[in-house]
């Protein structure tokens, strides 16, 4: 799989406890018995509990592996060439047991699935900054803001196209249905914009206090031509 989570023959035994943790978790959630994840692994309950102490170990290392493969993509995604991106796309079905290991990592709630989501923020913030400084997404006047907006804006969209979608146990299947559907207007609104002109973002400039990046954020010219309002770059 190219989503890390199985198949390489040079594995660790700990790397593969947790690579069939991330897949058990994924299907049967996080109630099911560290038995069934020795078992996928092929090692003893034992060995398990030797490399990760507890459950709780195992579902730690298991959510840092699969933010560090969600971060690695994203960052591929908005500092590389277009192609980058639509050959994730191409390929959206190989992330199927990441994607299900999120959904119930926030199905299930609780302090686990806050960190889980508070570290998702903290990482798009980082590989949307490698983004700007590679000048292939724009500055923001909030970064934090907008890196918050992005990931739960993202999370929920998957959440409810799983929930519409018979609970979402074909996850592949989910993953396809959700690029084909979404792409395009994801696209537009990320690359064209939504409303025609700047009017209801410089009004509403005027009447808030200046975010906590608007001193480092470059003015850019609005696509009609117009000028720039000046609050931009204060």
């Amino acid at each position: 799989m190219r989503s890390g989570v199985a198949g390489e023959a040079d594995l660790t035994a700990r790397a593969r406890i947790r690579d069939a943790a991330i897949e058990v978790f994924g299907s049967a959630g996080f109630d099911a018995p560290v038995r069934a994840v020795a078992a996928r692994a092929g090692v003893s309950p034992g060995l398990l509990n030797h490399h990760f102490g507890s459950k709780d170990g195992l579902r730690a290392e298991c959510d840092a592996h699969v933010l560090q493969r969600i971060r690695r993509a994203k960052t591929d995604a908005v500092t590389g060439s277009p192609a980058v991106a639509l050959a994730q796309l191409a390929a959206v079905e190989e992330n199927a047991p990441l994607a299900a290991y999120v959904l119930q990592a926030l199905q299930a709630g609780g302090d686990f699935a806050a960190a889980f989501v508070e570290q998702m923020v903290s990482d798009a913030r980082d590989y949307l900054a490698a983004g700007v400084a590679a000048g292939t997404v724009r500055p923001s006047r909030d970064p934090a803001a907008r890196a918050r907006h992005l990931t739960l804006s993202a999370l929920g969209s998957l959440l409810l196209h799983a929930r519409l979608r018979s609970g979402g146990t074909d996850v592949a299947g989910l993953l396809r249905h959700v690029a084909d559907s979404a792409t395009l207007p994801a696209l537009e609104l990320y690359t064209e914009g939504l409303l025609t002109d700047r009017s209801m973002l410089d009004d509403y400039l005027m009447q808030v206090p200046d975010p906590p990046a608007a001193a480092s954020a470059p003015a850019t010219p609005p696509p009609d031509g117009g000028v720039p309002n000046p609050q931009e770059s204060a």
